[in-house]
């Protein structure tokens, strides 16, 4: 088999991280690009030598010569896009979150049952983390036991991006769909992924998006407007799985606390871990309480080699050499619980789960 000729729909912020290492896999042609903006998809273009650009998705997709996409665009438009990719007999990468809502993301599984021969991907790159790697086989191996509840948080005292990262048509939500999900699939990712059972949440709009503070920098969107900001600016949640495990989630964009923050934990009958800030290891050994760090080259989430290690393993699995461990049903799955934290804090109420 040939080089795996790969389109990129979006070639906004995120993208550069998909065009990176798409370059640094030698069985990737950067084919074409896709953009709203046609001077972008040009640019971009140029600078991966991307053989065709267009500012229409669906003459991408009807392009024969295109294997493989990535989907970086607004997550209003990933299902639609994800959706037609599939009709149109391409493997698809689509970035996080699946989509806006649970319906879509039902309308995607079923598209990638009727193509069944072509892999869908989320892009849930925190699973691809080294120090996700190895925390997974230390669980897999029974060192942390049954694990039975999961703390994160990610919290931002000033950033929210604004542009369509603040425009919630565009983006369904703010810090929870955007920051939330990277961690709260990362814990159900080691968890095992467990079956959501109820979703108890809330989210807040007490502070916006901040504009007027000065003198703290911070990321903003290529199309920032600081007039405009229609998403919360924090989410707390407690989830509740079929196994009686359970995960605490908080997440902001604007908050006022002492500094931004990760910390991600995962508790088990047997032992427990950190794996951000830093991996470590909680064990009990000869009646004594044992901390351990592995010795391994990122103890933290690496971006670049997450990212590369999961554009990897997108290709090969595009080759069919193996099957996405980030599949549409885990996507899926994730959709509903956080669609369930804005439902349960819209209604004051749980939210239950069949």
């Amino acid at each position: 088999m040939g080089k795996i000729k790969v389109g990129v729909i979006g070639a906004g912020s995120i993208s550069e991280m998909h065009f990176e290492s798409y370059k640094n896999n030698c069985d990737v042609e950067i084919y074409a690009v896709c953009d709203l903006n046609e001077e972008r998809a040009q640019e971009k273009a140029e600078k991966y030598g991307a053989e065709k650009y267009y500012t229409n998705y669906q003459d991408l997709l009807d392009n024969p010569e295109v294997d493989a996409v990535s989907i970086c665009t607004w997550n209003n438009s990933h299902a639609e896009i994800s959706i037609a990719a599939l009709n149109s007999g391409k493997h698809v990468l689509v970035e996080k979150p699946l989509c806006k809502t649970v319906e879509e993301a039902y309308e995607i599984e079923k598209a990638a049952k009727v193509n069944s021969g072509k892999v869908i991907q989320v892009g849930f790159v925190r699973r691809f983390g080294t120090n996700t790697k190895v925390l997974k086989s230390f669980i897999e191996s029974g060192d942390l036991g049954e694990i039975y509840y999961a703390k994160a948080s990610c919290l931002r005292v000033l950033g929210n991006p604004g542009g369509w990262f603040s425009d919630k048509e565009r983006s369904g939500g703010g810090p929870l769909i955007d920051l939330g999900v990277h961690v709260i699939d990362l814990c159900w990712y080691l968890m095992g992924k467990p079956k959501v059972k109820s979703v108890s949440g809330n989210t807040y709009n007490k502070l916006g998006n901040r504009a007027n503070v000065t003198n703290k920098s911070f990321y903003k969107a290529a199309d920032y407007d600081p007039e405009k900001n229609t998403v919360e600016d924090l989410a707390n949640a407690m989830i509740r799985f079929e196994n009686g495990a359970s995960l605490v989630i908080d997440t902001s964009y604007a908050l006022h606390a002492k500094e931004e923050s990760i910390n991600v934990n995962i508790f088990g009958d047997k032992g427990g871990a950190e794996i951000e800030p830093a991996l470590q290891i909680f064990t009990e050994k000869n009646n004594t309480m044992l901390n351990s760090t592995p010795q391994i080259d990122s103890l933290s989430f690496d971006f670049v080699k997450g990212f590369q290690d999961e554009i990897n393993h997108f290709v090969s699995c595009a080759k069919g050499e193996t099957e996405t461990i980030s599949p549409v049903q885990d996507g899926v799955e994730i959709m509903k619980i956080l669609a369930g934290v804005y439902e349960s804090s819209e209604k004051g109420a749980e939210v239950r789960f069949d």
